[in-house]
């Protein structure tokens, strides 16, 4: 098993690097891969250091499975390159998820629509995958008609320069470099990604548009609002969602407590409930504040939180290589 991580300086890279090693990851050769500009650079992992190598000679090397963390124009530039070779991508980038031809997979959900014949698979975006993993086991009892969500999103959803901008602005200093258009740091900025003409952020209508395709129901009704808040240890997001049938919440919480990858932690008369901050490193998806909304049947609002760096983006891609390796599609 030739294993490369394209991206692996990044904030992204590094998380799945780590990932790799807490999920015992098997490969026999492991290519560390960036853009030029880091090219030679020595980087330690595992007690052995490995030489970052450009992307040419990653594909050149023809590994197994390339996982992508370099963003969308590396990835609409260079994964096809890989894939030629006989590589299957998994791509944390948005350039694909929405390419009819690409399959947008949250292991739990979907991965057994993946074939050999998958040679680039997209990983979702961070605040979706969080989101359906919540939804799914609820989805299947209950059946979805529509989702209003709003999420509350860390600043290292954007990267590293942004969680510099961030610190450089708590730290007081008078000029630091902007990411933002606005100062993050005390604040809150209700725009991620580019706006559209609908009024809508790319990112919204994102979580628009993959909920709807790894659900592959379009039926499904579903509106977001995106906004960033000043934390680091993941994602929150407000979902209130109705079903098609009624509920007993009770057997809401049973079904999501039985769900692989998901938490829940709902005890609000303890004070129980997801924050970023204990979501921190971990994999898993935390779900909390179950209750009926009284305004209209059917409906249900909760609040769900998870590293966006792991389940959000290395260990569902990670999940997704493990996948191919165990039956065999690689």
């Amino acid at each position: 098993m030739k294993l490369a991580v394209v991206g692996a300086t990044g904030l992204v890279g590094s998380e799945i690097l780590e990932v790799l090693d807490e999920h015992n990851f098997h490969y026999d050769e492991l290519l560390l891969v960036a853009s030029e500009r880091s090219v030679g650079k020595q980087i330690e992992y595992k007690g052995k250091k490995h030489t970052v190598i450009g992307l040419a000679d990653a594909v050149a090397a023809k590994p197994h499975i390339a996982i992508f963390s370099a963003g969308g124009s590396t990835s609409l530039e260079w994964a096809p390159k890989f894939a030629e070779a006989g590589t299957t991508v998994v791509d944390n980038s948005s350039a694909w998820r929405m390419d009819p031809s690409k399959k947008l997979v949250v292991p739990e959900i979907n991965a057994k629509e993946l074939s050999k014949e998958d040679k680039i698979i997209a990983n979702p975006n961070c605040s979706t995958i969080q989101m359906v993993l919540a939804l799914e086991p609820l989805r299947h009892q209950y059946g979805i008609k529509r989702i209003v969500v709003s999420t509350y999103q860390s600043v290292t959803g954007t990267g590293k320069a942004a969680v510099d901008q961030m610190m450089a602005e708590r730290e007081g200093e008078a000029n630091p470099p902007m990411v933002y258009p606005h100062k993050i740091d005390m604040n809150v900025l209700p725009h991620i990604d580019v706006f559209q003409p609908n009024g809508y952020t790319k990112e919204e209508m994102k979580m628009i548009n993959e909920t709807k395709k790894i659900f592959s129901d379009n039926s499904i009704q579903v509106t977001a609002t995106t906004v960033r808040i000043p934390t680091m240890g993941g994602h929150s997001e407000s979902v209130n969602v109705e079903f098609n049938k009624d509920f007993d919440l009770g057997e809401v919480r049973k079904l999501l407590s039985e769900t692989p990858g998901v938490i829940v932690q709902d005890d609000p008369a303890n004070f129980v409930y997801p924050m970023p901050i204990n979501a921190h490193k971990k994999d898993e998806v935390f779900v909390g504040r179950l209750r009926r909304d009284e305004s209209q049947p059917n409906t249900l609002n909760m609040w769900i939180v998870a590293d966006n760096l792991r389940k959000g983006a290395a260990t569902n891609a990670v999940q997704i290589a493990a996948y191919l390796v165990k039956n065999q599609l690689v």
